[in-house]
């Protein structure tokens, strides 16, 4: 396959949770790689931060301020877009509270967020897709926490273990529509989401994750976005239905 397989010139996408972390880091890799990107989030000054580091380097970015919850200003953004090639449904937020401590307040926000919002964003984007005749692509944002059971992390790793669920079935109902639908399942990256403690014990977090990885370190969210950005070009092609896991090798599922 040739490195232009790697092209999205004169191509859409639209970016979720794209004012910072994973999210900017895809957004700005994907317009590097030529696409126009429509860059969603609910942090006005974060989405006019990322469209300006896009513009800067010479890219096309459009903003669209919203909660991905709202599904009827989301199918409004998704539908406003000249065409619609690639959906990278991002946004997310964390929660960590131990199971018998997990209020019905705290599971319905991280639910409405981290598996609906995803839902919605997937919707409209296939929607569009399948109107347009596009041979689109749509990515959703797992977690490692699908392969493990990590204390605390019920509300979120259950989401993003329906997130899977959620990609394995849309990619078999797509499939015929020519649209692939993949999910990626990134390990420790370096973000605000992860970023929850002083720099001393943000530290000492870090190094115990670097030990659990045959490559001796954590991620970034340029490592991420370049796992996003082969699902969204013609180099995977033949890839949907899959769990792409960027997680330094901490888990090794068959």
């Amino acid at each position: 396959m040739p490195v232009t397989a790697y092209d999205l010139t004169g191509r859409t996408a639209f970016v979720t949770g794209a004012a910072s972390g994973i999210g900017r880091a895809t957004a700005v890799l994907l317009a590097e790689a030529g696409a126009t990107v429509h860059c969603a989030d609910r942090d006005p000054q974060g989405l006019h931060e990322t469209a300006t580091l896009i513009k800067v380097r010479g890219g096309t970015a459009r903003t669209h301020h919203l909660d991905v919850t709202d599904r009827d200003r989301l199918r409004q953004a998704v539908t406003d877009c000249e065409g619609l090639d690639f959906m990278a449904a991002i946004a997310g937020v964390m929660h960590s509270s131990p199971v018998l401590e997990t209020r019905d307040e705290d599971l319905d926000r991280v639910w409405s967020v981290n598996f609906k919002g995803v839902l919605y964003a997937c919707q409209e984007a296939a929607r569009v897709m399948i109107a347009n005749g596009t041979r689109g692509s749509i990515v959703t944002m797992a977690s490692g926490a699908i392969d493990t059971g990590g204390p605390g992390l019920l509300c979120y790793g259950v989401t993003k273990a329906a997130v899977v669920q959620l990609t394995r079935t849309l990619a078999t109902e797509m499939g015929p529509h020519g649209i692939r639908v993949n999910a990626v399942a990134p390990g420790w990256i370096r973000t605000s989401m992860t970023d929850r403690h002083d720099s001393e014990a943000q530290a000492r977090t870090e190094a115990f994750m670097a030990r659990l990885s045959p490559l001796a370190r954590v991620g970034e969210p340029d490592d991420i976005a370049h796992a996003v950005l082969h699902l969204a070009s013609d180099a995977s092609s033949f890839t949907t239905g899959q769990i792409l896991r960027p997680n330094g090798g901490v888990a090794m599922p068959w």
